[in-house]
């Protein structure tokens, strides 16, 4: 099956809307047509089904397990209170999909280093569900990955999410300190466990973070583009050629993502870059967007830049900047 077309298919499965129905040509329109079932199992066989026949054939079998297991939201609870509308808590996460197994990373990025041991199990969660979740409001995901071991973001930020119907999900110890490999199989996790339990338009799954963090989630926002519609980066972001700042730096690339996963980044997902008069990471940014996501082609890239501010989180307005872009064509 050619990418675009399981693309756009795992983005109807994903996009749980009345009709439940979108176009291949355009994941973001609503024709009428169903493409697959939009319920758990369809979620969960067609995110699965993505990936794996290209790049791990033993893990045929295991995407029927994903997808049955997904029937049975109860099975990934394991007892643990799961944050209900407007809560807030943390949840254990049982099990990783295929999607976040050893040779998919590597062969996702090109890498030249095998990922370490990882068992999320024994990972922690931060979750802020928005007031407004119910089962047939269905909100976005903001999967965050922070530059340090706290999960915190600012309280104006929490509103702007609660206000943007979007639940907050980010892992702790995912900071600076951790092993790539692992802060990207952490946000691959939330992205699919999340789904078990709560309903997420499919549409509207965002990766973000600051500095280090934002750098981890430009990578995953491209590597692994049928999984992130949307991704926000705050104070840095890597690309996959290298770029000449304006500072007179050369930024080296930083990975190599598949061509087919890159063309579907390229056509379908969204990437707000933002930055800020005296970031130390504003020359990189803006060649970023200038000779990486503009000169590769990517017909939804975008940067921001907060006047005034260094390298800190910006006020609550641009991140809410920020996922207006992103949402741009799907609300």
């Amino acid at each position: 099956m050619k990418f675009d077309r399981v693309f756009s298919a795992v983005f109807s499965s994903l996009a749980v809307s009345p009709s439940g129905r979108w176009s291949r040509s355009d994941p973001t329109k609503d024709t009428g047509r169903p493409l697959l079932d939009c319920g758990a199992y369809g979620f969960a066989f067609g995110i699965a089904e993505t990936m794996t026949h290209r790049f791990h054939p033993v893990m045929r079998f295991s995407k029927h397990v994903v997808a049955i297991l997904a029937l049975f939201p109860g099975f990934h609870l394991m007892g643990q209170q799961v944050p209900k509308a407007g809560e807030r808590g943390t949840i254990v996460i049982p099990t990783s999909p295929p999607q976040s197994d050893a040779e998919q990373l590597r062969l996702r990025l090109h890498a030249k280093e095998t990922p370490p041991p990882y068992d999320v199990a024994g990972e922690q969660f931060d979750v802020i569900v928005p007031k407004g979740v119910k089962p047939d409001s269905p909100h976005g995901l903001f999967i965050w990955i922070s530059a340090g071991d706290s999960t915190s973001i600012p309280k104006e930020w929490e509103a702007v999410l609660d206000s943007q119907k979007l639940i907050f999900v980010s892992a702790k110890r995912s900071g600076n300190k951790r092993n790539l490999f692992d802060r990207m199989r952490m946000a691959i996790d939330a992205n699919v466990h999340l789904r078990t339990l709560y309903p997420i338009d499919g549409r509207r799954v965002f990766v973000s973070g600051f500095s280090g963090g934002s750098r981890v989630a430009s990578m995953l926002g491209v590597c692994f583009a049928e999984m992130f519609s949307g991704t926000a980066c705050f104070m840095g972001v890597n690309f996959y050629t290298d770029v000449n700042g304006e500072d007179g730096k050369t930024y080296g690339l930083n990975y190599i993502p598949d061509d087919e996963v890159a063309a579907l980044a390229k056509r379908f997902c969204r990437y707000a870059l933002v930055t800020s008069e005296k970031d130390f990471n504003l020359a990189n940014t803006r060649a970023v967007l200038q000779q990486g996501f503009q000169q590769e082609g990517f017909a939804n890239a975008q940067l921001f830049e907060v006047p005034g501010i260094g390298h800190q989180m910006p006020p609550a307005t641009w991140l809410e900047k920020a996922i207006r872009y992103l949402d741009e064509g799907k609300r």
